[in-house]
């Protein structure tokens, strides 16, 4: 496995006031800004790693919840490929002429997750967030991608309000709910389902897959930003997470990939 050297910048936009991210560093000719979603990081990270060894290629990879990221690159105008958590995001602000061409990578799952073991035997169920025996968080919809596409998975099961109500807090990305599992707050989430396949989560929690039906595949894009200042070395990197090799790393990060096939 490729791995990212020194030189490559991982920054966070979700602890900081947006301000305090910008500007970004200098950067040099061959390098790129790439805005990535907090759940779609690692793969990235590998796909980045793989590129920077066979090309030479920097990287800054700016984490944090979609509708944060695309505020970020929109107010900095830097940067060369957008990855947010959903498709939606990328309806959502192409009128601003800011996203270019876009390639899909794969697909987001949203699932439940319990504690290992599943100790209060929940079942496969979304009506199980609203079991008053259980201590719940869900995301908030104005924030992650989660956050969206649990409204939207709410909205379609008619609970949205219900649920809300009686969430202990409201998570802001998917890695506040995993932490809210880590610090025994919840009993139960609803998060996308690849980040239980994280090596820091796999002893943490379980995946309780819902029905198709309720929880539908998202579609993950790779956007190449109109104002990129390395728009071919953009592409070379779409290029290689969309190709077979890129897409077993996807895979291999509990994502389905482009074709809906998974490994986990």
């Amino acid at each position: 496995m490729a791995m990212l050297s020194r030189r490559t910048v991982v920054t966070g936009l979700t602890a900081l006031p947006l301000a305090a991210a910008l500007p970004f560093p200098a950067r040099a000719a061959d390098e790129l800004l790439i805005f990535c979603g907090i759940t779609m990081v690692k793969p990235i990270k590998e796909i980045a790693g793989l590129v920077e060894a066979r090309h030479g290629t920097r990287f800054t990879i700016s984490q944090g919840g979609s509708e944060d990221l695309y505020s970020a690159l929109k107010l900095a105008h830097q940067g060369d490929i957008y990855f947010p958590g959903a498709a939606s995001y990328r309806q959502q602000f192409l009128g601003d002429g800011l996203l270019g061409e876009a390639v899909p990578v794969g697909y987001n799952v949203a699932a439940l997750m319990v504690a290992k073991g599943n100790p209060k035997r929940i079942k496969a169920d979304i009506g199980e967030l609203l079991r008053p025996d259980l201590a719940v968080v869900v995301c908030n919809p104005e924030t992650g991608s989660i956050g969206a596409e649990t409204k939207r998975i709410l909205d379609r099961a008619g609970t949205l309000d219900k649920v809300m109500a009686r969430s202990v807090f409201l998570a802001t990305d998917s890695r506040n709910l995993i932490q809210a599992m880590k610090n025994q707050q919840a009993d139960l989430i609803l998060n996308w389902r690849a980040t239980a396949f994280f090596p820091e989560n796999r002893e943490i929690v379980d995946v309780i897959d819902l029905d198709p039906a309720i929880s539908q595949p998202s579609k993950l894009e790779l956007n190449l930003l109109t104002f990129s200042k390395n728009p071919d070395g953009a592409r070379r990197f779409m290029a290689l997470a969309a190709s077979p090799e890129g897409q077993a790393i996807f895979r291999r990060h509990g994502f389905l990939d482009a074709a809906m096939r998974g490994d986990t």
